[in-house]
C-alpha cells in the first residue's frame, strides 16, 4: 500500500525525502507527450459529450457563435497562460506554486488551503460529473435502458470505484487506457461531425432556416455578439483541461539533458501538449456546436428530450443507425468514465506536494495508493450527495475550472511584471481580466459552485490544520548541516560531558552570557570546570513545517562558545542539534533549560503557531518521540 511514494510526483522539489541529491538526468523518465496527452484528453475531450447541448441549452439559435467565443477565448487567452504556467512551474505545481512564492508565513500557507480547496472541488467534482454522465448515457442507450433506468446513482458509484481500481493497479495502466480510449472517441466524433456536416451542405434549408430565424430573433451581428459574450461563463466548462495538463506535466517525457532545476525538453513538450489538445478541441467544439444547433430540434435539447446531456449520441444514432450509435455511446461512456483519470492523476500530483510539506497530512499521504482510496471515499460521497446529478454538480464544477485558471492568470501576469516584459504583461492582465469577469458571473449566477467548493476548503483547512496539531511534536528537521567552526566545537567537547545552554539572544553583549551561565550553574549545581557551549535558534518562517537546520559557530567577547541555529521552530531544532550530536559523538549530550514565564496554553499556541514558547518541555517532547529508547534519549535539565 505504501510502495512508490514518489510514483505520480518524482520530478519536483518536494517528491522525494532526498531532496539534496545531486540534480541527475531526467530525460527519459515518463511519457511521449502525445500520450500524456491523452490522459489529460480524457478530461478534456470528454466535454464533447455535454458541451454542445450545454451551449445549445444556454445560447439556443446562438449557440455556434458562443462557442467561438468560447474557442477564440481558449486560444488567445488560456492557452498563452497555460504555456507560460508550464514554463514557471515545471515540476506539475501549477499556478499554485507560482503564487505561493509571492507569500510567506501563515497567510501564505491559508492562501495555498484556499485555491487547493478549489482544486479539490475541480478535479474531485470531474470525477463523479463525469461518471454521472457517464451512466446518463448508459442509461438512455435505447437498448438498456428500459433495464438501467432507475439505477443511475448505483453505476456511477461502480464506475467511480473501477477508476480506483485502475489507480491502485499503477499509473502506467491508466495512461495506456487513456491512449486507447481518446483515439477511439476522436475517430468516432470525426465520424459524426463529418456525418453531419454532409447533411447541413445537401439540406441547403437548414443553413437558411438558421440563419433566418437568427435574424429574427437577435437583429444585427453587434447583438448577437453581445449576447454570446453574455452566455460565455455558462459554457466555461469547455476550458476544463488545462489545470490537469500542467498537473500531469511531471509525466511528460523529455530531453535526454532535462535536469530537476530545469527539464528544458519538459517543457517543450508540454507547450506542444497544451497547444494539440486546445486546437483539436476547438476544432470540435465549432464544428460540434454548429452541425447539433441545425440539425436537432430545440425540444430534443431540454431536460427530458433525447439529446439532453447527448447531443452527438443522437445524431449517432440518427444519422448513422443505432448500432453505430450504441458503439458511439459505448466510447463516450468510457472516455465519461474516464476522465476521472486525469483528475486523479493532477489530485496525486498536487496535494502531497503541499500537504505534508505543510505538516497538514501524515506521511503516508505522500503514498499513491492511499491517497486513491481517500479521493475514491470522497468521490463516493460527493456522488451520493449529489445523487448523481449532473446538472446539479456543474456549478461546482465551472467554479473550481474558472477559479484556478483566473488564479493562473494572476500569477502569469505577476510573473511577466517580475521579468520586466510589457507586452506580456498587459496582455496577461487583460486575459486576468476576462477570467475574473467569467468568474464572477458564473458565481452570481450558480452560487452553489461557491457553497460546494467553500465546503471542501473548509474541509482541507480544518482537517490540514488538525494533523499539524498531531504532528506538532516530529523532528521536522530535513537534515543538519554545521559550519566548520560549530562542527570543532562539537568535536572538541566530545571528549568529555557534551554540556549546551539554550539561550533566547538579546543584545547577545558580555553581561547576557555572563549573567546566563551563572543563573544555570546555580539552578543546576554545576561547578565552573564544567564545559558548556550556548545554543541559540533564529527563527525563519514558522509556518513551514520541515526545513533544513543549519549551525553557525562564533566565539564572542573572547571566552563564550554560540551554536547560533536556523529553523522554524525553536524546540524541535534543539531537538534535531542534540540527535545529531550524540549520532556524530557517540556521547549522550545534555542541554539546560530555564522555565518559560506565562499561562502554559497561550505557551503551546506561540509553539503552535509562531514556532516558539514552552521551549524546555517541548523539547524533550519532541525528544521522547524521536528516540523511544530513554538510555539513548539526550537529557533535558530545567531550573
Amino acid at each position: 500500500m505504501l510502495e512508490g511514494l514518489s510514483d505520480m510526483a518524482k520530478v519536483g522539489p518536494h517528491a522525494a525525502p532526498a531532496q539534496d541529491a545531486a540534480p541527475e538526468p531526467v530525460g527519459h523518465q515518463g511519457q511521449r507527450w502525445w500520450r500524456v496527452m491523452c490522459l489529460t484528453g480524457v478530461d478534456y475531450f470528454s466535454t464533447l459529450g455535454y458541451q454542445p447541448g450545454i451551449a445549445a441549452l444556454a445560447a439556443g439559435l446562438l449557440s455556434p457563435i458562443a462557442t467561438l467565443v468560447l474557442v477564440l477565448v481558449t486560444l488567445a487567452g488560456a492557452l498563452p497562460v497555460y504555456r507560460r504556467v508550464a514554463e514557471e512551474s515545471p515540476h506539475g505545481e501549477g499556478s499554485i506554486a507560482m503564487l505561493e512564492r509571492l507569500l510567506s508565513f501563515w497567510q501564505g500557507k491559508l492562501f495555498v488551503l484556499t485555491l487547493l480547496g478549489f482544486a479539490a472541488t475541480d478535479f474531485l467534482i470531474t470525477i463523479t460529473l463525469s461518471a454521472a454522465d457517464a451512466a446518463t448515457h448508459l442509461v438512455e442507450n435505447p437498448h438498456l435502458t428500459s433495464a438501467l433506468h432507475s439505477h443511475q446513482t448505483l453505476i456511477t458509484l461502480v464506475l467511480v470505484a473501477l477508476l480506483g481500481a485502475v489507480f491502485l493497479k499503477g499509473f502506467l495502466e491508466a495512461v495506456g487506457v487513456a491512449f486507447a480510449l481518446v483515439a477511439l472517441y476522436l475517430a468516432l466524433n470525426a465520424v459524426v461531425v463529418v456525418t453531419g456536416l454532409w447533411h447541413v451542405a445537401t439540406a441547403e434549408h437548414v443553413v437558411t432556416d438558421w440563419g433566418t430565424a437568427l435574424t429574427a430573433q437577435h437583429g444585427d451581428v453587434l447583438v448577437m455578439v453581445g449576447v454570446a459574450l453574455l452566455v460565455f461563463p455558462k459554457l466555461a466548462l469547455g476550458l476544463s483541461g488545462f489545470e490537469t495538463g500542467v498537473a500531469v506535466m511531471p509525466h511528460v517525457r523529455g530531453g535526454p539533458a532535462d535536469t530537476e532545476e530545469r527539464p528544458a525538453g519538459r517543457i517543450r513538450d508540454t507547450k506542444k501538449l497544451l497547444t494539440t489538445a486546445a486546437v483539436v478541441m476547438s476544432v470540435f467544439l465549432i464544428a460540434t456546436s454548429f452541425i447539433t444547433t441545425l440539425l436537432i430540434p430545440e425540444k430534443e435539447f431540454r431536460p427530458g428530450g433525447q439529446a439532453n446531456g447527448r447531443a452527438l449520441a443522437y445524431l449517432a444514432h440518427t444519422y448513422l443507425g443505432n448500432a453505430f450509435g450504441t458503439l458511439y455511446d459505448a466510447s463516450t461512456i468510457a472516455i465519461l468514465w474516464f476522465a476521472g483519470a486525469s483528475a486523479m492523476a493532477g489530485l496525486l500530483n498536487l496535494m502531497p506536494r503541499y500537504l505534508p510539506r505543510y505538516g497538514m497530512a501524515p506521511h503516508w499521504a505522500r503514498a499513491v495508493r492511499p491517497m486513491v482510496l481517500v479521493f475514491i471515499l470522497i468521490a463516493f460521497l460527493v456522488t451520493w450527495i449529489f445523487d448523481a446529478n449532473v446538472d446539479a454538480q456543474g456549478g461546482a464544477y465551472a467554479t473550481g475550472v474558472l477559479v484556478l485558471i483566473s488564479s493562473a492568470a494572476i500569477a502569469v501576469t505577476i510573473a511577466a511584471r517580475k521579468a520586466r516584459q510589457r507586452a506580456w504583461t498587459v496582455a496577461f492582465a487583460a486575459i486576468a481580466a476576462v477570467f475574473l469577469y467569467t468568474t464572477v458571473a458564473n458565481v452570481i449566477e450558480r452560487p452553489d459552485g461557491v457553497k460546494i467548493g467553500a465546503c471542501f476548503i473548509a474541509g482541507i483547512i480544518l482537517i490540514s490544520l488538525l494533523s499539524r496539531l498531531a504532528r506538532s511534536f516530529e523532528l521536522r528537521v530535513t537534515s543538519v548541516a554545521l559550519d566548520s567552526m560549530a562542527e570543532r566545537f562539537v568535536r572538541d567537547t566530545a571528549s568529555r560531558r557534551i554540556r549546551f545552554i539554550a539561550n533566547e539572544p538579546d543584545n547577545r553583549d558580555l553581561t547576557e552570557y555572563r549573567s546566563k551561565i551563572e543563573q544555570i550553574r546555580a539552578d543546576n549545581d554545576l561547578t565552573p570546570e564544567h564545559d558548556l557551549v550556548f545554543l541559540e535558534v533564529t527563527i525563519g518562517d514558522p509556518s513551514e513545517f520541515e526545513s533544513c537546520l543549519t549551525v553557525h559557530g562564533e566565539v564572542l567577547h573572547g571566552r563564550y562558545r554560540v551554536l547560533s541555529l536556523e529553523s522554524a521552530s525553536i524546540p524541535n531544532a534543539l531537538a534535531a542539534f542534540m540527535l545529531h550530536v550524540r549520532d556524530t559523538t557517540g556521547c549522550i549530550p545534555h542541554i539546560y533549560f530555564e522555565w518559560t514565564e506565562g499561562n502554559p496554553f497561550a505557551n503551546f499556541l506561540r509553539f503552535f503557531l509562531f514556532g516558539q514558547g514552552e521551549v524546555a518541555p517541548v523539547t524533550r517532547e519532541v525528544l521522547r518521540e524521536a528516540e523511544p529508547d530513554p538510555t539513548r534519549r539526550p537529557r533535558v535539565h530545567v531550573g
